[in-house]
C-alpha cells in the first residue's frame, strides 16, 4: 500500500484541524488513501478529552500576552504544549485497510514504534513505560525516564486523526507552562538535548516517515502540496 506524505512546515493549529478534517472526510469516501502529515505548529496548548484544565499552571493573563492558544480537541489524553521545534504528525489512516484490521491499541503501539526507531536513528535509545502512552528515554543512573514524544489520537468510523509531537528542537523550558500529558514525575526531554550531534529537523522528519513506511508495511510517496493530495475541483484549498 501507498502512504502519502505531505510536509506542511508551520501551520497555525486552527489551520491543522480544518486540514485534517478535509483529509478525514476524503479517507472516509475513498478520494485518498491513508496519509501522513508532518508540521509544525506556533506555540499552542492542546487539552484531550480527559484533560484537567488545572494542568495548565500558567494564567490566562500570561498565555496570551505570549500570545499561546489554547484549543479543546477530542483527542485522547491529557494537556500537551505544540511549539516550535518540535515535529507534530497527524496519521490519518483507515484502520479497516490493514490485514487484519489494526485496533486502537495497535495502532498507537505502531506509532511508538516509528518513533523509537526514528530516535534510534540518531543515536538515541528510547523505550515504552508500562501503562503509559508515548516514546521516553530509559531510566539510568537512578534517573526515571524522560518523555521525548506524546501521542493522543481519535478514531471514528475507523479513521484515525490527530497523533503525535517528537521533541526535536523545541525550548523545553516552555513544558514549564503545563503538566505534560498530566504527568508530574516526568520530565520532558528532545533529540537536541539526548543526541550527539543534534540532528536538523528535516532529518528527523525523514527518519519518522521512513520509519512509519517499515512499520506500517507501507511504500512511502512525498505529495508536494495539499492541492496535489486534494485538487482544488474536489475541495478548496486550505486559508
Amino acid at each position: 500500500m501507498i502512504l502519502n506524505l505531505l510536509s506542511l512546515g508551520r501551520v497555525p493549529y486552527g489551520e491543522g484541524l480544518e486540514l485534517q478534517r478535509r483529509l478525514i472526510e476524503a479517507r472516509h469516501d475513498g478520494r485518498i488513501g491513508n496519509t501522513l502529515v508532518l508540521l509544525e505548529h506556533p506555540p499552542v496548548l492542546t487539552l484531550g478529552r480527559n484533560a484537567s484544565r488545572a494542568n495548565i499552571l500558567a494564567t490566562d493573563e500570561f498565555l496570551a500576552y505570549r500570545g499561546i492558544e489554547v484549543h479543546e480537541i477530542n483527542r485522547g489524553g491529557d494537556v500537551t504544549y505544540h511549539g516550535s521545534g518540535q515535529l507534530v504528525g497527524y496519521p490519518i489512516f483507515d484502520l479497516r485497510s490493514f490485514t487484519p484490521r489494526l485496533g486502537a491499541v495497535d495502532f498507537v503501539r505502531r506509532i511508538e514504534e516509528a518513533l523509537i526507531r526514528a530516535c534510534a536513528d540518531f543515536g538515541v535509545m528510547c523505550t515504552r513505560v508500562k501503562g503509559r502512552t508515548g516514546v521516553w528515554t530509559p531510566a539510568a543512573g537512578g534517573l526515571l525516564e524522560k518523555k521525548i514524544a506524546a501521542i493522543g489520537v481519535h478514531i471514528a468510523r475507523g479513521i484515525t486523526s490527530h497523533g503525535f509531537a517528537l521533541n526535536v528542537t523545541p525550548d523545553l523550558r516552555d513544558f514549564e507552562l503545563i503538566v505534560p500529558c498530566g504527568i508530574g514525575d516526568r520530565e520532558v526531554t528532545s533529540l537536541e538535548r539526548e543526541a550527539d550531534p543534534p540532528p536538523a529537523m528535516e532529518a528527523v522528519r525523514n527518519a519518522v516517515a521512513r520509519q512509519f513506511g517499515r512499520v506500517f508495511e507501507h511504500q512511502v510517496l512525498a505529495v508536494e502540496s495539499l492541492g496535489d493530495l486534494l485538487p482544488e475541483s474536489a475541495l478548496p484549498a486550505c486559508k
